[in-house]
């Protein structure tokens, strides 16, 4: 099992942890260790894992971090716990505190649930107030496993992970920002693009007008690039399947695949995303439906699409994969069918 499978594989062993974990130090035995042991690090060897590592501060001796990750008898990363359900802000000041006073580069906050990376970029010895890697354990995405990765025993190289935090954290900062304009656009956002097409003085007025219109764009350039992707990913799919087609079958040449049914794929996987992996869900068109698969096999319908100009229906299968179809107002009501469709890949 490869790094990334192990992660996937602990992050769904989590959440039904949790109502069994009622202290700090079942955390740290439930989740933490266990996330340390993926990382390739031996949790049971001191010389490895130090548990209640001496940080002294002036003149207050014995103070102690959860565990420093040694390296040559010299810590590297520094690592305070708390109880999963307790918030990570108000503690920071705990390794604020211990971080100047060892050789450490690197320090981790953590609850077993959330992950908080954090070096000394603006300041020599002495920790940043931000982090510069952050992730969610049970919302893991496939990027921040591969930056994880640079942590794990078997590669940990101290500089060049300090040469990357900076990129990293300013970078983090970026798509946070991006983000929330996307969503939410500040004024200065919005004028900015507005004075770029108004041919006039962007008042209050025209600032106000043109707010949704800058939100409706970026939401549609997002749209169109997923939209592109998926028409792409089909179409090497098609012409794939088409090389393995038997000289008396002619192609389908009536199927079209619409917009509705790319956006009703779309919903299905952001439904079953928590549940597996996103890659295993496929679309497969046909002239009288649009069937969405687990691992592009057959014999696993997920649902099927049943859209048509004035109708939108949705075929969802029960256990003996019987196949029972719905009516929709619109495609967001694939939603309202969220649990029947879990159900449906659970019994695969």
């Amino acid at each position: 099992m490869d790094f990334k499978d192990e992660i996937r594989q602990f992050a769904k062993r989590v959440d039904r942890l949790l109502p069994q974990i009622k202290t700090e130090e079942a955390t740290k035995t439930s989740l933490i260790m266990p996330f340390l042991k993926i990382l390739g690090y031996d949790v049971f060897d001191p010389f490895e894992v130090h548990p209640e590592f001496i940080a002294d501060i002036g003149i207050k001796k014995g103070e102690k971090v959860d565990y420093a990750i040694l390296r040559d008898d010299k810590p590297v990363i520094l690592i305070e716990c708390k109880h999963y359900a307790d918030g990570l802000d108000p503690h920071n000041s705990q390794l604020f505190r211990y971080f100047h006073t060892t050789e450490a580069r690197f320090s981790l906050l953590t609850n077993g649930l959330e992950y908080r990376f954090y070096t000394d970029l603006v300041t020599s010895n002495k920790m940043d107030e931000k982090p510069f890697f952050e992730f969610k354990i049970t919302d893991i995405k496939d990027t921040e496993i591969a930056e994880l990765r640079k942590f794990h025993k078997s590669v940990f190289d101290l500089d060049s992970i300090s040469s990357a935090a900076s990129e990293l954290k300013y970078f983090n900062e970026l798509t946070i920002l991006a983000t929330g304009e996307m969503q939410t656009p500040s004024d200065e956002f919005v004028r900015y693009f507005a004075k770029q097409v108004y041919p006039s003085v962007v008042t209050a007025k025209i600032l106000e007008q043109f707010t949704p219109l800058v939100k409706r764009v970026f939401t549609q350039i997002v749209h169109d690039q997923i939209s592109e992707r998926l028409k792409s990913a089909l179409k090497k799919e098609t012409e794939n399947e088409a090389q393995h087609v038997p000289a008396s079958v002619e192609p389908e040449s009536l199927v079209v695949t619409t917009q509705d049914e790319i956006d009703g794929f779309l919903i299905v996987k952001s439904i079953l995303r928590k549940e597996i992996e996103v890659g295993r869900i496929f679309m497969r068109d046909s002239q009288s439906y649009c069937g969405i698969l687990l691992d592009d096999n057959n014999r696993r319908p997920i649902c099927r699409f049943y859209f048509t100009p004035n109708r939108l229906r949705i075929g969802l299968f029960d256990k003996d994969k019987k196949e029972t179809k719905h009516d929709l107002a619109a495609l967001d009501d694939i939603y309202a069918h969220a649990e029947q469709i879990t159900e449906t890949v659970a019994n695969y």
